[in-house]
């Protein structure tokens, strides 16, 4: 049995560790504050496939994501259930009807035997007689397919729970300051030996590197992710188009209210993290421009979390959302990945390290 240590207690850090016990190996999970604190607990609370990443020509990565999606509705169908979103057809929009219905029937093909149904054409009339009150000057219809909500702190702490039952030793507020390749980890004074150490750290994993001395070809563009939530309800999920750019934002029913989200933002990942006046103008006239506009004063919170996407395009919109495995002797750090995707990039780093465990 093998004694492995995985730092960062985000979503990947935790599958990873939950895959690597249930492989048979010793697994120490390392986080610098508590579990699911950071990037894990500020996404869109959706576990979906990437309709949109179809445009970037993302397809492997779509089927992957639509099969984890299905693996989460399995999993846990209190936290995770399925989510009705629809894609309005106005006659202004950048994107036509017939684009839209081939992006859905791909995306339908490449759920395969998915429990969730595929999409369907929405009327106008079916459309304006919904309670969201959608503006109706050039609409045309629209689509509806389905993805999968969910809590995302919750359920990040649930597969914490199931990493812990399969013997993951977790040990929070103990920050490290350096890894080798040789499978040291410096924690809190303590000089820690492993047979092997998963750098999991998320927006964190290249500073971690560098802090270590440890040279990397790859490098992240760490992208701030900002929500509103306004106190408002609605009754459905919805994909819209933001005017002038290529960009979709997503509004979605949360708890009673209504999430609108995310923007893409470049930062460091030492700056603080929140929601700037400037996006939050730029998400509420997103949501005006499709609903009856609602004011600042109905804006009830906002949250923002960093990303850690692979630096592969200029613009944060089409960077690839693919993750890469890098290996240095004992080492394995993960650069990228999503929420949704976390139990096939575990199995992933469960792969590789058994390679680097091999005689």
């Amino acid at each position: 049995m093998a004694g492995i240590a995985v730092i960062g207690g985000g979503i990947n850090g935790v599958m990873s560790a939950w895959e690597l016990a249930r492989a048979g190996h010793c697994v120490t999970l390392f986080e610098r504050d508590t579990l699911i604190s950071h990037t894990s607990r500020t996404s869109s609370k959706l576990l979906h496939g990437g309709l949109r990443y179809l445009e970037n020509g993302e397809i492997p990565l779509v089927r992957r994501a639509l099969a984890d999606r299905d693996w989460w509705l399995t999993q846990n169908s209190k936290l995770v259930h399925p989510l009705a979103i629809t894609l309005p057809v106005y006659r202004q929009a950048r994107r036509k009807r017939w684009q839209l219905k081939a992006g859905l029937w791909l995306y339908d093909r490449l759920a395969g035997t998915s429990a969730l149904p595929p999409h369907q054409w929405l009327t106008r009339q079916s459309l304006l007689s919904s309670k969201d009150h959608l503006h109706a000057q050039g609409l045309q219809g629209g689509y509806r397919y389905f993805d999968a909500q969910m809590d995302d702190e919750k359920l990040g702490n649930w597969a914490a729970g199931q990493a812990r039952l399969a013997g993951v030793v977790i040990r929070e507020h103990a920050p490290i300051s350096r890894i080798a390749c040789d499978g040291s980890v410096y924690c809190s004074g303590q000089i820690l030996k492993f047979d092997a150490v998963v750098n999991a750290t998320g927006p964190w994993a290249a500073r971690l590197l560098t802090d270590s001395t440890i040279p990397c070809a790859f490098a992240l563009d760490t992208v701030r992710g900002s929500h509103l939530l306004l106190a408002r309800p609605l009754s459905q999920g919805y994909l819209l188009e933001v005017a002038g750019e290529r960009r979709v934002v997503f509004v979605l029913p949360w708890q009673g209210q209504t999430l609108v989200g995310t923007t893409e933002i470049r930062q460091t990942p030492d700056t603080p993290v929140q929601c700037s006046d400037a996006e939050t103008r730029y998400l509420l006239a997103l949501y005006n421009h499709y609903f009856p506009a609602a004011s600042e004063n109905e804006i009830s919170g906002s949250y923002a979390g960093l990303r850690p996407l692979l630096k592969s395009h200029r613009d944060p919109n089409r960077a690839q959302r693919e993750h890469a495995l890098i290996r240095h002797g004992c080492l394995l750090t993960v650069f990228g990945g999503k929420w949704t995707t976390s139990p096939s990039l575990a199995r992933e780093v469960a792969v590789q390290v058994q390679a680097m465990l091999a005689p």
